[in-house]
């Protein structure tokens, strides 16, 4: 096991899996000489070399129209969007290509593509740069979507995007590029559909995805002190969603918070408090609690862009709320 940063955790993936096959290339603005805007592929035109690392121009239209092309001729592209911000301008690449081209094709060909995106706020880069719009995507049928709240989810469900015969799509949050933590030095692969219990407690279930959860752990420590037990679970990919494991959490403790970085209304917290509301209602005692952004832009004033974003006093807030709730 190593120690590495969630950054080089993506990059030692890419790394792989461009050895592993030769059909593997880059595509994304600025990723060859310069590595990207957080320097996620730095290091990998000189390994692999320009027709495998592709600068393109700044047109998300141009890059994943390539990558659908490439795809769907043989190639296994893995394109990078600088900002899922930027997604607005090619999401017909996206929505009507790319996510129903096998199905329009019968299953007659497959599109390997993995699309990398970066996600979220606190970095005080206004409206335009901070977005988390995973919800967009979950409501397109044909998306496979992953959001790795760690270096080693991180590597190893790119790992399998990349070898998946149907399109991926990863959302990396930004401020979880510098967090370390332990990685095999052997090759490994994190399973898509398979949630993770991160810390078992009896009280309350808090479903958190990306950075959020750990948010929800500082909260659950916070908690604990209070004598409340937090369940923790981080669901890894969102499609396939693993409600069987949230549902059997909360069928233990009675209770739900779903915590994301996006804005509360239409998020994803809707979608998994909707499942689990049809899946154990008779278990639940407390109406389920979403935490997530207020519904405004996200402003570039930083005391601004705190007040707008959900952090660990928010959780710790909707798990009162929930323990403190009479029927």
């Amino acid at each position: 096991m190593a120690l590495v940063t969630y950054r080089e955790a993506v990059r030692q993936a890419l790394r792989e899996e461009l050895v592993n096959d030769e059909r593997v290339i880059l595509l994304g603005e600025d990723i060859a000489e310069f590595g990207g805007t957080f320097k996620v592929t730095l290091g990998l035109l000189e390994e692999f070399g320009p027709r495998r690392i592709r600068n393109t121009p700044i047109s998300e239209t141009a890059i994943l129209g390539a990558a659908v092309g490439a795809a769907a001729t043989g190639l296994r592209p893995i394109a990078e969007i600088m900002y899922s911000d930027f997604f607005a301008v090619a999401m017909d690449q996206v929505v009507n290509q790319a996510a129903k081209m096998r199905y329009m094709f019968g299953g007659k060909i497959s599109l390997p593509l993995t699309i990398r995106s970066t996600m979220g706020g606190r970095r005080s880069a206004a409206a335009q740069h901070s977005q988390c719009l995973e919800a967009w995507f979950m409501h397109i049928p044909g998306i496979k979507i992953a959001m790795p709240s760690n270096p080693y989810d991180a590597k190893g469900l790119l790992k399998t995007a990349v070898r998946d015969p149907n399109l991926t799509v990863i959302f990396e949050n930004k401020m979880l590029y510098n967090v370390k933590g332990e990685v095999p030095d052997e090759p490994y692969f994190v399973p898509w559909g398979q949630a993770k219990v991160v810390r078992v407690g009896k009280d309350v279930t808090i479903v958190a995805l990306s950075d959020m959860v750990d948010f929800s752990l500082k909260a659950a420590e916070q908690l604990a002190a209070e004598g409340i037990s937090v369940e923790v679970i981080d669901p890894r990919t969102l499609v396939p969603l693993d409600i069987e494991t949230i549902v059997r959490s909360v069928q233990k403790t009675g209770r739900l918070v779903v915590a994301h970085e996006a804005c509360v209304t239409g998020g994803v917290g809707a979608e998994i408090a909707a499942q689990v509301a049809y899946r154990a209602f008779d278990y639940l005692a407390a109406p389920i609690e979403r935490v997530g952004a207020k519904d405004s832009p996200i402003p570039f004033s930083p005391i601004l862009e705190r007040a707008i974003l959900p952090d660990e006093r928010d959780v710790i807030m909707a798990v009162h709320r929930v323990l403190d709730y009479a029927a």
